[in-house]
């Protein structure tokens, strides 16, 4: 029990880094906050593995009461400095956990170092609901399109993160593995992106919880057939999108987009090739 619980304060740890980074505009502590976040996930897999190997079950549960919202960056500072401090609470004396511990130690020292630096906070607008983009006048069939897309990508990358990761986990070679991480990899850069844009936008959220089916894969081939139909279905949103805003550099990126879901539907086809030896 106490390794479930400590998986879901992990998991919401990452979530919470990660999110705070796409919030604030200092281009420093943004930076600063996704690398700690990565490092966050990657003691997340770290876990996972080692709850697998003794035979403990994991869920991707988040508490109910669990948000992200605030309205200054120290705001957000206060509430990850009390969220690390309790997820200690459930460490042991293992490798493991001293090294999620020394890695924390780091992250609370810096966190508390910003606090100290009153004219580094600022006042937060990734909550503000203002559904205005900021960088181009955009008409309101575009807003409304725009809004709806990242919306739902943001729920799917988040979504295709923690299906691979929980894939990865289970894979039954290390070229499986290597696949599922470029996947991963590519799936985290496009959750920044949109997460960037929603704050950019004042609709900054959380991505609904995932239900077990969404993620536990009883048949990798089908699970991979599909992910390549869905793949395809991403890009096809992403060229409509692209094709129906009329500001060019905003275009552009969903192009640049669309052509990382071909390839990412190439790997799927490399796994599946894998998966038949």
């Amino acid at each position: 029990m106490i390794d479930e619980t400590l998986f879901r304060r992990k998991h919401q740890l990452w979530l919470r880094l990660a999110f705070i980074s796409f919030a604030v505009n200092n281009p420093w502590i943004k930076k600063r906050l996704y690398e700690f976040s990565l490092i966050e996930f990657r003691h997340l897999k770290w876990l996972a593995q080692t709850m697998l190997e003794n035979d403990s079950n994991y869920n991707y549960d988040r508490d109910p009461t669990f948000n992200i919202e605030a309205e200054t960056l120290f705001d957000l500072l206060h509430t990850a400095i009390n969220e690390i401090k309790v997820v200690h609470m459930f460490y042991n004396g293992s490798a493991l956990s001293e090294r999620m511990r020394n890695d924390e130690n780091y992250m609370l020292q810096s966190f508390e170092g910003y606090l100290t630096n009153l004219s580094i906070d600022e006042k937060l607008s990734a909550f503000d609901r203002s559904r205005i983009w900021p960088d181009a006048l955009l008409s309101h069939e575009e807003n409304d399109a725009l809004t709806l897309f990242l919306f739902e990508e943001s729920y799917k990358e988040y979504e295709l993160i923690m299906v691979y990761f929980y894939s990865q986990i289970r894979a039954e070679t290390a070229v499986q593995a290597l696949y599922f991480q470029d996947l991963i990899d590519e799936s985290h850069f496009h959750l920044r992106s949109f997460g960037e844009m929603m704050a950019k936008m004042g609709i900054l959220s959380l991505p609904r919880m995932l239900h077990p089916r969404t993620y536990i894969i009883e048949d990798m081939e089908h699970f991979l057939t599909n992910g390549i139909a869905e793949e395809e279905n991403a890009k096809e949103e992403c060229r409509k999108l692209s094709s129906s805003i009329t500001d060019e550099k905003l275009s552009t990126f969903f192009d640049f987009i669309n052509y990382q879901e071909s390839y990412h539907i190439e790997i799927m086809k490399k796994l599946l090739k894998e998966k038949h030896g």
